[in-house]
């Protein structure tokens, strides 16, 4: 037990579920202020959920720096099994508590499109740490989700649900399929190769 302790530790694990419990709130604030004024929007509220998860898939991310990388490296037990725990005990963390903030909503973009996003989210996040590292990993996840936000306004045909699939209603099966390939392929990268190594050599 005292080596999860010490591994939670050594991530700021502890500082990170704090953090997503602030993400959640903020989350609800925005979601709120979507459904506010002339009405339920559903541009808007797509827009707020999409963008919602962002924050926490962002704490999610910082907290797969690893300090020690070249102890790491060394040790005698492989880490990909403490990796994949972090990243998906932190995920189900995130998953639990975001979707809560869209209960009720009857455009589309309730629970399960909220569940979608923060895994589709999380696993972009995880990629990019093992690509640019984990202080980086917020950044594509950020752009993509921004530039969809922009660019799929208007837009119709099959392809934008999998292009767009941050700002579609939660029963658009398509949109589903490429959340999870992006969640399936970011975590297995992270798993296998954990985050780049940052510093004066990264």
């Amino acid at each position: 037990m005292s080596g999860v302790l010490l591994y939670a530790r050594s991530r700021a694990v502890p500082g990170a579920l704090a953090a997503l419990a602030g993400t959640a709130v903020l989350a609800g604030l925005a979601v709120g202020a979507a459904r506010t004024g002339a009405g339920a929007d559903p541009d808007r509220l797509a827009a707020a959920v999409a963008l919602a998860p962002l924050p926490a898939v962002s704490v999610l991310g910082m907290s797969l720096y690893a300090a020690s990388d070249e102890l790491d490296r060394t040790a005698v037990r492989p880490w990909w099994p403490r990796r994949l725990a972090h990243l998906l005990g932190l995920t189900a963390v995130a998953a639990a508590l975001l979707p809560l903030v869209v209960v009720g909503d009857g455009l589309g973009f309730g629970p399960s499109a909220m569940l979608r996003n923060v895994l589709g989210c999380t696993g972009v996040t995880a990629a990019a740490a093992g690509v640019l590292g984990a202080r980086m990993s917020w950044l594509p996840g950020c752009a993509y989700v921004g530039a969809v936000c922009l660019a799929s306004a208007g837009v119709h045909g099959r392809a934008v649900a999998v292009w767009a699939w941050p700002v579609q209603p939660g029963q658009v099966t398509a949109a589903w399929v490429a959340a999870a390939v992006a969640f399936l392929l970011g975590t297995a990268l992270y798993a296998v190769r954990g985050a780049r190594p940052e510093g004066p050599r990264g």
